[in-house]
């Protein structure tokens, strides 16, 4: 069953005619996400790999019905107008797989979507797997890649990484697990769905027995997640590995955006977290499967 997105979810893609958004919707057609429009204004009439082009999201949302995603493909300039428009057109959740959007411009997004009731993933997200579902984004790269990346299983999987959003799902394919949906929560400073947002949907799902995290130095997505176990609010194995757990303490690398402050973001404060919520560390990527099959008795 996995969270978010399965083979029904319809979806729309803004920007759908440039480059990165013909390529990206050609890829989520042939692996069987239902894409029923894009949009690029002044081009309504066209075709994209099949998939009908309108000048608005409203205009889908007219002609087709409510949809489940928007997953977006535009200058980072133009990110704030694409993002109000799919939110202001009721859909549901919004995948800006951009990066580069002022700051500024990511809280204005963030706030508007919160105050419509609609779920925004990243800015920089490349997007959501429901393994033998559907995709939405980029997650993935190609059917080829994806099917050998993503195994259907009962492992919840996120990352704020996109490049290694696929390393712990080999893992877990590796030592004989699959993944029930994969989240890539996006690169930016400001987020609009966190690690912590998804917990309790992935506790809700029947297929998650537990979820693993390829973390990372800086930011505080993971002491968040410990905060929600801590409650009582997700109760399944929650495995993370944090990569950077042996550098020198100061130590700063991977996205310009993970910043340790105020004492949260360092690795040791995610692992101190995670561990004093009833959750587990691992100290290797390898080791993740290693621990979920102690954990779920497999």
């Amino acid at each position: 069953m996995g969270i978010l997105i399965n083979k029904e979810t319809k979806v729309a893609v803004q920007g759908v005619t440039g480059r990165e958004g013909s390529v990206r919707t050609k890829y989520m057609k042939e692996y069987g996400t239902k894409v029923v429009g894009g949009v690029s204004p002044g081009k309504r009439g066209e075709n994209v790999h099949g998939v009908p082009v309108y000048n608005t999201v409203a205009e889908i949302v007219r002609e087709r019905g409510k949809l489940d995603f928007s997953v977006i493909f535009v200058p980072g300039r133009a990110l704030k107008t694409a993002v109000t428009e799919a939110a202001d057109a009721g859909v549901a959740n919004i995948i800006p797989c951009v990066e580069g959007a002022p700051v500024h411009d990511i809280m204005v997004m963030a706030a508007y979507c919160r105050l419509r009731g609609v779920r925004l993933f990243g800015p920089g997200s490349i997007g959501v797997i429901t393994p033998g579902e559907a995709v939405v984004g980029w997650l993935g790269g190609n059917v080829d890649w994806a099917n050998r990346f993503f195994e259907s299983g009962c492992i919840g999987v996120f990352s704020r990484s996109g490049g290694q959003s696929g390393t712990i799902p080999w893992v877990l394919r590796e030592g004989g697990f699959g993944v029930s949906t994969v989240v890539h929560t996006g690169t930016e400073s400001i987020v609009g769905t966190s690690m912590a947002d998804l917990l309790p949907l992935f506790e809700a799902d029947p297929q998650t027995a537990g979820v693993a995290v390829y973390a990372e130095i800086g930011g505080s997505q993971e002491e968040e997640c410990a905060e929600v176990i801590a409650a009582g609010r997700f109760t399944k194995p929650f495995v993370i590995y944090v990569a950077g757990n042996r550098a020198p303490e100061g130590q700063r690398f991977s996205h310009a955006s993970n910043i340790v402050e105020r004492g949260r973001g360092s690795a040791k404060s995610k692992m101190d977290a995670v561990v004093g919520a009833g959750g587990f560390v691992a100290e290797t990527p390898r080791d993740i499967p290693l621990i979920l099959r102690e954990k779920l008795k497999f």
